[in-house]
């Protein structure tokens, strides 16, 4: 982690230099944001496509994260998601989608433990997340049910899902299947109970350490991902017993976290922990870092209107929560990774992402405005009350959930629907984020966003 002030920020040169010369005939959105700091260009929205994705010679995809020289499981199918909407409109960027979720499956294959790979398929990290093995799935779910493109169907994606199946019920049953070990020292406590059904974690979606073995939003994104992979196993792989390898894991886990994930707290009511031992012991917070607790609804966990999450929602958007941090100029999520008191962008963005008030979006959108301080893309964490002190001056993720943020409320885009996971109620879908500016507006935004990518595509170089 490096703090960085804004005179590197002056230094590197923007998106919109590189892509769009003449400069004055650069577009902007209509967004009702208070501190007018600059209007947000069009452009910046997809500078994921073209600053971080790069087509390699095997066919496949490399997502840098930003301003970090390697591809994260993670991070690499969250900064595709929010841009496969436009596959209808651009067929040729299914090309590189498809290589992204074929990435995937070959970094998965070289290694299921680790998280993060350099684009000559060396590790670069091995830090054992459960997410980093659901993320990918949710890519798979949502590029296929954009496309029906049966091709990403592939021998090695085959593999990578089996893999993952095979792992993940491996780490429900560390202790007796697991060989894998964190070489390092951890502040954790590794007392807990086997037989909660759920899945033992090393490493939370920060790449923290976690406190209790047992996150509760990786476990519940783990859900997720199996109902929807037991769905393509069969019908793309025709493999019956992975599907009901999945079944049976998406239920054990799901059991698990509604009977160990959940506990009644005197002001919130019942509500989730972040993590737990099964044990009895809890760790109350919740991280900027998606899964987290405030975005469940996002990724399909449970609806906006559940009860018990509403109440747990209540507590990570307070001061009760330890991460929840407020300044002159920006107020939310945090986290242990960064600097005590600074606030994620990401943590704001999924805050709105999630939300069913039209004014929070706006407070949200206006937040993310005044704590910019690179044209438009924003950062790992800031300072809210100096802006000017962030660390990392570009985050791909975050880049990539802002240009979310942005189609759905002021564009009218909806949600990319992770199906019907009928997780913790039968029925119950992911979030619907409100739009801002009246349908007239939004017509006009999704033009200029539909334009301006069609401009950057013709643009783009050809090894793209």
């Amino acid at each position: 982690m490096r703090i960085a002030r804004r005179i590197v920020a002056v230094a590197l040169v923007s998106f919109s230099a590189i892509l769009a010369p003449d400069q004055g005939a650069a577009q902007t959105l209509s967004i009702p944001v208070e501190s007018g700091i600059r209007p947000i260009q069009t452009e910046t929205l997809f500078h994921e496509l073209f600053a971080d994705f790069f087509k390699e010679s095997d066919g496949t995809t490399y997502v840098q994260t930003g301003d970090i020289p390697a591809m994260w499981l993670r991070d690499s199918a969250a900064q595709t998601i929010p841009y496969i909407r436009f596959v209808d409109a651009y067929s040729q960027l299914r090309a590189a989608f498809y290589g992204v979720i074929q990435r995937d499956a070959k970094n998965i294959l070289l290694d299921p433990y680790a998280e993060a790979f350099s684009a000559d398929y060396h590790i670069w990290e091995r830090k054992w997340e459960i997410d980093s093995l659901a993320w990918p799935v949710l890519l798979v779910f949502v590029y296929y049910a954009n496309t029906h493109d049966r091709t990403i169907f592939t021998p090695a994606l085959h593999s990578a899902m089996t893999s993952i199946v095979t792992t993940l019920e491996c780490e429900q049953r560390h202790a007796r299947c697991s060989t894998y070990v964190w070489p390092q020292p951890v502040p954790t406590h590794d007392e807990y109970n086997p037989n909660t059904g759920m899945i033992w974690s090393a490493f939370r979606p920060s790449d923290d350490p976690v406190t209790y073995r047992f996150n509760v939003p990786q476990n519940a994104m783990a859900v997720v991902a199996m109902k929807l992979l037991s769905r393509f196993a069969r019908a793309a792989f025709g493999d019956d017993n992975l599907a009901k390898r999945a079944t049976a894991l998406a239920e054990a886990v799901q059991t698990g976290v509604l009977r160990y994930g959940k506990v009644y707290s005197r002001r919130y009511g019942w509500m989730y922990a972040y993590e737990t031992d099964g044990n009895g012991h809890y760790n109350f917070m919740d991280d900027a870092n998606i899964p987290n607790l405030t975005a469940m609804p996002f990724y399909a966990w449970c609806a906006q209107s559940d009860s018990v999450y509403l109440n747990t929602r209540k507590f990570t958007l307070s001061f009760d929560d330890p991460y929840y941090f407020g300044g002159t100029f920006a107020t939310g999520l945090g986290s242990p990774h960064t600097p005590k008191g600074w606030v994620w962008p990401l943590g704001i963005i999924g805050a709105a992402l999630t939300t069913t008030s039209r004014q929070e979006v706006i407070n949200a959108i206006s937040m993310l405005d005044k704590s910019d301080t690179l044209n438009g893309l924003m950062h790992e964490s800031v300072n809210p009350n100096d802006p000017s002190e962030f660390t990392r001056p570009e985050f791909g993720w975050a880049n990539a959930f802002w240009a979310d943020l942005l189609f759905r409320t002021v564009a009218g885009y909806p949600a990319t629907p992770f199906g019907l996971a009928q997780t913790a109620s039968p029925g119950e879908r992911q979030s619907d984020t409100p739009t801002i500016v009246p349908p007239w507006t939004q017509i006009a935004d999704r033009a200029e966003i539909v334009r301006t990518l069609g401009r950057l595509l013709q643009d783009a170089p050809r090894t793209w």
